[in-house]
């Protein structure tokens, strides 16, 4: 669910104690809907102004900034690099927060600047205000064109989003309740006369109390009994009192092991189809519900061009290997044209000029059967014979060619998928350059003109820690992989790669001893994780000393062989991942 109200009102008493007073050190801007403020004593309080997450949290996890800020970043980091925290401050039951803070200008006189955070889907938008409420500028510059009802422009005075005009939840009483539930229509659903009735209910909420007062989510005003609207009212009281108290609860929604949604109170609806996990904080709950929606999110933006640049030359292949295919399947016939052939030569006393086609026995068949071969009228006997045993060199010569590029396909088909696994697996911005500059080294892009010159970091590959303290590393790409294997790793180290399957290159470092049997199953889950079979169980992982390892000549980044391994079936985990992984 998106973070609603409630939501919001909760992360906002977890955040207060811990952010009020601190000094904000430094600005970032990860990504075009998301800041970064770096407050004292490392804290980092993200704000996401993004359609699909907005949200305001602490987080742990680290963002990759571009190699140059965009426009906004810099204006924030001149306003508010140095302002400390003087408040956090959310009108009652609106998905909006004030960040208060207090600043000194360039000649050391104190001020006050505003950073409000409209968390309202995809009207979401990051604004800051001057310290007398006038606008200095916005992630999203909203004009009279957009909305004729309210603007959102640098040096126009800022006004909060206009109200939806339905009660605020915390505002109703029992007779107010009583009186709206009998004017309602009766065909209507329980979670449905929620929403319309109160300000503040989300709609996993408004089920939830459906839920509780009926026993099924999807019940209707006309089907409750007396004591099931006193029922209603209880639940509804008890979610008052909640959100007056601030007695919340951080709560994930887990389906098959994966989240599905959060809350701040318990979730029954879903019965036995979700599992409930409870967290310490709302911070870390919200952590780990964005992290994958995010790597997902920052591929489909960042490595949009790229997926289609190599599944545009994937598929050109694929077309292109099913006509040599079918190319070669025609060549295999060739022996029917040199018997041809033969037979014209054979029987040239019987044929004239003109002929459109020839009938006689063919001596190749163990019957001498009848057959009957094709001429052409305007061809001599023997230059339809000379016809004949040219397209039949012709195929012969053509099977040779065909199996070169049917082999030289399969092998860029391999590798381009190869490179769409990679684009996948991509988490910074690095490893998008690394991966386009891959891509047109091996001519799937085109080299662009002299232009403004990409900044190269070295990246390093991803390390882990197995439980008995052993380094893994894990390549990047493809480039990274044949670093990582060919030159980086010990000959006794151990290599580990997904059988027939798509994956990163996984060195185990045994620093020449015996890895435990735990270190090889945790390093063959962490390749099992870092290939096209994340979501599959029982993956088959290969594994050998590096030393058996080699590259062929003239293959392409990332493609190896080995000659002796063995196998070890493994299901991918998450948790063990996130475990592992050194930061």
């Amino acid at each position: 669910m998106p973070l609603d109200a409630v939501c919001l009102q909760a992360v906002l008493e977890e955040l207060r104690p811990q952010l009020l007073g601190l000094r904000i050190d430094k600005v970032q801007q990860p990504a075009r809907d998301q800041v970064v403020l770096l407050l004292r004593g490392n804290q980092r309080l993200l704000l996401n102004a993004g359609a699909n997450a907005p949200r305001i949290q602490l987080t742990k996890l680290t963002r990759d900034n571009p190699a140059e800020p965009p426009m906004f970043c810099m204006l924030l980091r001149k306003h508010l690099v140095g302002a400390r925290v003087a408040d956090l401050v959310q009108p009652p039951l609106e998905r909006l927060v004030r960040l208060e803070l207090d600043v000194t200008d360039d000649f050391g006189q104190p001020g006050k600047r505003t950073l409000v955070l409209e968390a309202m889907g995809r009207r979401s938008n990051l604004i800051l205000l001057d310290g007398e409420g006038r606008i200095i500028d916005c992630l999203r510059r909203v004009d009279a064109d957009m909305s004729a009802a309210r603007q959102v422009l640098p040096g126009l005075y800022y006004e909060p989003p206009a109200s939806t005009g339905r009660l605020p939840v915390t505002e109703e009483t029992e007779m107010g309740f009583r009186e709206k539930l009998a004017a309602a229509n009766p065909e209507r659903q329980l979670d449905a006369f929620l929403l319309d009735s109160y300000f503040g209910v989300s709609p996993i909420i408004a089920r939830e109390l459906a839920f509780r007062t009926a026993g099924e989510t999807d019940r209707h005003i006309f089907e409750l009994r007396k004591e099931q609207e006193d029922r209603l009212w209880a639940e509804l009281q008890g979610f008052i009192s909640t959100i007056k108290g601030n007695r919340f609860t951080p709560i994930c929604l887990r389906q098959e092991g994966k989240p599905m949604d959060f809350s701040y109170l318990p979730i029954t609806q879903y019965g036995a189809a979700a599992e409930t996990e409870r967290y310490g904080s709302f911070c870390e709950l919200l952590d780990d519900f964005y992290e994958a929606r995010e790597r997902m999110e920052r591929t489909r933006q960042r490595g949009a061009d790229l997926i289609r640049s190599a599944s545009t030359a994937r598929d050109r292949l694929r077309r292109k290997l099913a006509l040599q295919e079918k190319d070669y399947a025609a060549t295999q016939d060739r022996d029917r044209l040199r018997i041809s052939g033969d037979l014209i030569t054979a029987n040239l006393y019987r044929m004239e000029r003109g002929q459109t086609k020839l009938v006689c026995e063919n001596y190749y068949d163990e019957n001498c059967a009848q057959t009957t071969i094709q001429l052409d009228p305007l061809l001599t006997p023997q230059q339809n014979a000379a016809k004949y045993y040219k397209r039949y060199t012709k195929a012969k010569t053509a099977e040779k060619y065909l199996r070169e590029q049917m082999d030289i396909a399969r092998r860029d088909l391999e590798y381009l998928e190869s490179i769409l696994e990679e684009i996948a697996e991509a988490e910074t911005e690095q490893d998008f350059l690394d991966i386009r500059n891959e891509m047109r080294d091996a001519g799937f892009l085109r080299r662009q003109g002299k232009g403004k010159k990409e900044i190269k970091r070295v990246t390093k590959p991803r390390e882990f820690r197995t439980t008995s303290g052993l380094r893994v590393l894990v390549g990047r790409n493809n480039r990274q992989n044949d670093k990582l294997t060919m030159k980086d790793a010990d000959h006794r180290d151990l290599w580990f790669h997904t059988k027939q399957i798509h994956g990163a290159h996984v060195i185990l470092c045994t620093g020449g001893g015996e890895a435990d049997d735990d270190a090889i199953v945790e390093a063959a889950k962490i390749a099992a994780w870092y290939s096209q079979a994340r979501e599959s169980g029982n993956v088959p992982v290969d594994y050998t000393q590096v030393k058996y390892v080699k590259k062929p000549a003239g293959a392409r980044p990332g493609m190896v062989v080995y000659s002796t391994c063995q196998t070890v079936n493994v299901t991918p985990e998450e948790g063990l991942i996130k475990r592992l992984f050194v930061k």
